[in-house]
């Protein structure tokens, strides 16, 4: 029997940690769901080959969750690997691609830039006007929608 998980990557900047900390927080109720599973780096598990552990999950991925930052931007293995694929699965329509902008940034430029974004008319989290919590209230909708999405997609096929 095929696993109907809706998988979801996280794909984050290291030095952005504490805003993917309250992200998590806010995601808490989405990852009680047992019909979703969420995944970053942060589940790599102990003694395992970090790149092998990440390009697995990617492949996997039914949804691409993108922490969109100026330190994001700034990595290489993130620009050429992990955006690279979640790209190339966008492309293929195997996978939902979802831009989260936390910091103001130059994403525009980017090959995602035609994507749609959260929070709301992709205003960085830091900048949301009612704050932090609202800005990752708006984003954990918006994802859930994509999880619904998303399990429409896996029945179907």
């Amino acid at each position: 029997m095929a696993d109907n998980k809706v998988k979801v990557f996280t794909s984050y900047a290291r030095k952005d940690a504490e805003l993917k900390e309250e992200f998590d927080v806010h995601m808490a109720m989405v990852k009680r769901d047992p019909a979703v599973d969420i995944w970053s780096d942060e589940d790599i598990e102990v003694g395992s080959e970090w790149d092998d552990s990440i390009k697995t999950n990617l492949l996997e991925a039914d949804i691409i969750l993108l922490l969109v930052s100026p330190r994001f931007l700034a990595s290489r293995y993130i620009f050429d690997v992990e955006i690279k694929e979640a790209m190339k699965k966008h492309e293929e329509k195997k996978a939902f691609v979802v831009p989260i902008i936390l910091k103001p940034c130059d994403w525009q430029q980017t090959d995602f830039a035609k994507l749609q974004a959260l929070p709301r008319n992709a205003t960085p989290v830091v900048k949301w006007e009612d704050g932090l919590d609202d800005a990752f209230v708006n984003v954990v909708k918006g994802i859930k929608q994509v999880i619904a999405a998303a399990q429409r997609r896996k029945t179907n096929t």
